[in-house]
């Protein structure tokens, strides 16, 4: 996976690299209220019985990623060379870095 790349440059407000564990334990939760609710022993009409949804259980901005934007490739390259102007001491130094940069920005 190390030479996979972004096909789309959608990338999201995070400050961790997956939701994976959040989704996990809401999975976990929903499920376990679903059980409780098929098996009350008042609802004996499953006509009654209302699933639960996503909403009641979990709140996405509990999660770790606050949603996604889109991440133009001119701003790509403009946050790219500032970066690379900002850090590097010469002018080869410099075009490395914004190739690094620009690799960084597309990988998933």
């Amino acid at each position: 996976m190390s030479r996979s790349k972004r096909k789309n440059p959608i990338m999201g407000h995070t400050s961790c690299r997956s939701e994976k564990q959040d989704k996990k334990l809401w999975h976990k939760c929903w499920r376990s209220k679903q059980k409780m609710a098929l098996r009350s022993p008042h609802l004996l009409d499953l006509e009654a019985i209302s699933p639960i949804l996503e909403r009641e259980i979990s709140d996405v901005w509990a999660m770790g990623k606050d949603g996604k934007q889109y991440f133009a490739f001119y701003w790509q390259h403009h946050l790219a060379e500032r970066l690379a102007a900002e850090y590097a001491k010469n002018q080869r130094e410099k075009i490395n870095l914004k190739q690094r940069y620009l690799h960084q920005f597309m990988a998933k």
